[in-house]
């Protein structure tokens, strides 16, 4: 556990969290001696970057190679009207820097894919996939099992949200034991093609900042195992035991 203290800024700043004895000062250190990389600075990635940060997570890896679009701001909450046009990783750099000055932020400007992905997994304890296409997750996903990176991931349709945590080498499913392989093209529509209610975005990306907390903290139950679904429509969340594949091609033995 980090033993650096907490300066009386710090103190007054995170009072709420100090006060919870599941956190307390202890906790407080490991949040800001943690290092989390953010994948896409979207819909997900806006509301987690914002609570981490807030929360104070000490350093904040965003990967992005996108730039801000009128067509964002009606959920990715992390960029402003007087952003249009910046790099989504500088917006979102200066975003959190409003929120908490205490907080690094890296900006990764490029797109993940499998020549970057281990480099720019190796300097962080716990990854967040806030990606929008099938190609870039399935990288991020086969990286996180390879270099065993924690990774909380959610994925957004119209009125609907489902979130999970990976981390098969404690004994849970990886990503492909749920999805072995990525959808043709065109069988699931695009965010563009289907619509989103925007704040359904802004409930999966906090919970998405709710777990990777937990799992810094090692608090409460891992949603490592488990698929939770969420339909803003009936206001139903609804969870459900997610198993290792034994047949699946990344993670079961000697595959």
């Amino acid at each position: 556990m980090p033993n650096d203290e907490l300066s009386e800024a710090e103190f007054h700043r995170y009072a709420r969290h100090l006060i919870l004895d599941e956190v307390g000062e202890g906790g407080q250190a490991k949040l800001r001696a943690a290092r989390v990389l953010v994948v896409g600075a979207g819909g997900l990635g806006s509301p987690a970057l914002l609570y981490l940060a807030a929360a104070g997570i000490g350093t904040l890896g965003i990967v992005d190679d996108d730039r801000v679009d009128l067509t964002n701001l009606q959920r990715q909450v992390v960029h402003t009207t007087d952003t249009l046009g910046w790099a989504k990783v500088d917006s979102a750099a200066r975003t959190i820097e409003a929120i908490n000055p205490h907080v690094r932020v890296i900006r990764h400007k490029q797109r993940l894919d499998e020549a970057n992905a281990g480099g720019l997994l190796a300097g962080y304890d716990l990854v967040l996939d806030g990606s929008d296409n099938f190609a870039t997750r399935y990288v991020l996903a086969d990286a996180c099992f390879a270099y065993k990176k924690p990774m909380v991931w959610a994925s957004l349709l119209r009125f609907e949200g489902q979130l999970s945590v990976f981390k098969p080498w404690t004994g849970g499913p990886c990503y492909r034991c749920l999805f072995a392989e990525a959808p043709p093209p065109g069988l699931i529509p695009r965010c563009e093609e289907a619509g989103i209610l925007g704040a359904v975005a802004g409930v999966m990306g906090t919970l998405q900042a709710v777990e990777a907390l937990k799992e810094i903290l090692g608090l409460g139950d891992s949603l490592s195992g488990r698929l939770v679904l969420y339909d803003a429509l009936s206001g139903e969340f609804r969870s459900f035991k997610a198993a290792k594949d034994p047949a699946c091609r990344l993670c079961r033995p000697n595959g």
